[in-house]
C-alpha cells in the first residue's frame, strides 16, 4: 500500500534563529513522500533570504503581509497539495521517526481527523510543555487544559499518559491533520489571528463526526512562547476573546445562554483578581477582550455566526465540572486528581 503524502508547513514571522536552530531536525524525519514547505508571514528579519541560502530543498511560500497563524496557515494551505497537513512551530525540535505512529493512527480511519504527539518542554525534557503537552480537553464551561498541564503548571513526564486517547483538541503547535478535513471545515477562524483557534477547529472536527487523538508514542520538544510569551497583555486579550467566541459558535443553545454569561463573569472574578494584585494590564486586557467580543457578536464574520455543521455527535475529552475550582479552591495540581474527581463526559 502507498504511504499517504505529508507536507511539513511552518508558518514563520522573524522566527530565523529558530529556523537555523531546529529546521535540520525536521528535515531529518524519516517518512516516505515528505515535503517540508515554510510559510513566512512577511518577515523582516531576512528569513526568507536565509531559507533560500541554507535550505534550498524547502519551499517557500512568501505571505505578502503578517497574517497571524490563522490566516497565515489558511492562505499557505491553499497552495499546498498532501493527503495530511503537518502543522508545526518554528521552534519545535522533532525526532527522526515522529511522523510514522501519527499517520498510522490516522490512516486506520477516515473519522481520524487530527493527531498531536506528545510535546515536552525543550528546556526541560523531564517536564511536559504549556502548549498541549500531551492532548487537549475541555471543561465543561470551556476551560481549556491538557493532559501534563493545568493552567500554567506543567507535571513531570513519567509515562503516566502514554496511551493514544481521542481528545477534545489538538495543540497548534504541532498537529497532523487530513487535508481534506482541513478545506471541508474551512480552515481556521481568521477572525482569531493567533490562540485558541486549534481548538476552535477540532471541536468544528468533532461536531462534524470525526476524531481528534494524541498519539505519544510520538514525542517532540517544544520551547513555546516564541511569538508571544504568557503573560503578554496581547496573548491574554485574544486568549479571552478568543475563548468567547469559540463558545458562541459551537455550544448549543441549551448551554450558550447561560454558560456565556456565566465565563463572562468568571473572566471579571480573574480581571479583578489581577487588578487587586496590581497587573492592570491583565485588567485591562480582559475588559478589551470582552468589549471586542461583543464587538463580534454584532459585526463579526457572518459565515461563523451560526455553525451550520452541528450535529449530534458525543464530543471526547469533555471534563464534566470546572478545573477552576477544583486548581484554585480544591488545590488540585494534576490532570488525573482532577479527571477521577468527575465523571469526563457531559
Amino acid at each position: 500500500m502507498q504511504a499517504p503524502s505529508v507536507a511539513i508547513v511552518i508558518l514563520n514571522w522573524n522566527g530565523k534563529h529558530y529556523l537555523r536552530q531546529f529546521l535540520p531536525s525536521v528535515l531529518n524525519t524519516s517518512y516516505p513522500k515528505l515535503k517540508v514547505v515554510v510559510a513566512d508571514n512577511a518577515s523582516t528579519d531576512g528569513s526568507v533570504a536565509y531559507l533560500q541560502t541554507n535550505f534550498s530543498q524547502v519551499e517557500v511560500l512568501s505571505l505578502h503581509k503578517n497574517h497571524g497563524f490563522a490566516k497565515g496557515y489558511n492562505e499557505a494551505l491553499k497552495q499546498v497539495k498532501a493527503d495530511y497537513y503537518v502543522l508545526l512551530n518554528s521552534d519545535v525540535e522533532v525526532t527522526t521517526d515522529w511522523l510514522q505512529p501519527i499517520i498510522a493512527l490516522l490512516d486506520k480511519d477516515k473519522k481520524n481527523a487530527a493527531c498531536q504527539p506528545k510535546i515536552l518542554d525543550y528546556k526541560n525534557k523531564n517536564l511536559f510543555e504549556y502548549a498541549g503537552a500531551c492532548g487537549g480537553w475541555l471543561d465543561a464551561y470551556g476551560y481549556p487544559f491538557a493532559r501534563g498541564r493545568i493552567f500554567d503548571i506543567c507535571e513531570e513526564d513519567k509515562g503516566q499518559y502514554d496511551t493514544t486517547i481521542e481528545l477534545f483538541w489538538a495543540s497548534g503547535a504541532a498537529m497532523v491533520i487530513r487535508s481534506s478535513v482541513y478545506h471541508e471545515l474551512y480552515g481556521f477562524d481568521e477572525y482569531f489571528f493567533a490562540h485558541q483557534e486549534e481548538i476552535d477547529l477540532c471541536w468544528r472536527a468533532q461536531l462534524s463526526g470525526y476524531k481528534v487523538f494524541c498519539c505519544p508514542d510520538s514525542v517532540v520538544y517544544h520551547i513555546g512562547g516564541g511569538t508571544l510569551p504568557r503573560g503578554n497583555s496581547k496573548k491574554t486579550y485574544l486568549n479571552f476573546r478568543n475563548n468567547q467566541i469559540m463558545l458562541a459558535k459551537n455550544l448549543p443553545w441549551t448551554e450558550k445562554w447561560w454558560k456565556i454569561p456565566y465565563r463572562l463573569a468568571l473572566d471579571q472574578v480573574s480581571a479583578f483578581k489581577g487588578l487587586l494584585s496590581g497587573d492592570a494590564g491583565y485588567f485591562l486586557s480582559i475588559a478589551e477582550a470582552h468589549l471586542a467580543f461583543c464587538y463580534w457578536i454584532f459585526f463579526g464574520n457572518k459565515r461563523w455566526k451560526v455553525n451550520s455543521i452541528k450535529k449530534l455527535y458525543k464530543l471526547s475529552g469533555v471534563y464534566n465540572g470546572n478545573i477552576v475550582w477544583q486548581h484554585f479552591a480544591r488545590k488540585k495540581k494534576s490532570f488525573t486528581s482532577i479527571i477521577t474527581s468527575k465523571k469526563s463526559a457531559y
